[in-house]
């Protein structure tokens, strides 16, 4: 049994849907994800797992977000799945790091979480669409940051402020988590 699959099974099934959006999401991804299997990685095919990190201050009145280079939009740190990720979430704190230079340990449990399956642009190759699970993490907003190849900046904003340039779903996202975190 996968260990990555199964993990990516235990969030999607033990999600607790607080909308129509992630009752909708949560569908979605069961069909894709099943106890020990699914679209893990790129070379899976044109739909596939990746996991983001959705970093808040302690405040939780600011997100940490990279202009990504490729989409040309800000959004949360993240990306695709390794063959050295232990789990989802191991693999949303490695892309904090490589994409912002903010290190973090592995929460044990994952505090909040969300899932979204969006579409790409054709920048982005043959990749069709990620099925992202994007965990939140509180991190000191002090930290140094820096900037990865693949952004142009990194930036936090407000939470009730965020640059003009996100993708359609991203405040619904951090809307979500931040209620969860709240809770």
């Amino acid at each position: 049994m996968n260990l990555l699959a199964s993990d990516a099974h235990r969030l999607i099934s033990t999600l607790e849907p607080r909308s129509q959006r992630e009752r909708d999401a949560q569908a979605d991804f069961a069909s894709f994800f099943g106890a020990d299997d699914g679209p893990l990685f790129r070379e899976s095919g044109p739909d596939h797992l990746t996991a983001s990190c959705v970093a808040f201050d302690h405040s939780l009145e600011h997100t940490l977000l990279v202009f990504h280079r490729k989409g040309q939009f800000w959004v949360q740190p993240g990306g695709h799945i390794e063959e050295g990720d232990r789990s989802v979430a191991a693999a949303a704190v490695r892309e904090l790091a490589e994409e912002t230079g903010i290190e973090v340990a592995v929460p044990a449990e994952v505090p909040a979480y969300d899932l979204d399956h969006h579409a790409l642009s054709s920048s982005f190759g043959r990749c069709a669409s990620h099925l992202d699970i994007g965990i939140a993490i509180v991190v000191d907003r002090e930290a140094a940051i820096t900037v990865s190849h693949e952004s142009e900046d990194v930036r936090w904003w407000p939470v009730n402020d965020l640059p003009a340039e996100v993708p359609p779903q991203l405040d619904q996202r951090i809307d979500g988590l931040l209620t969860r975190l709240r809770c």
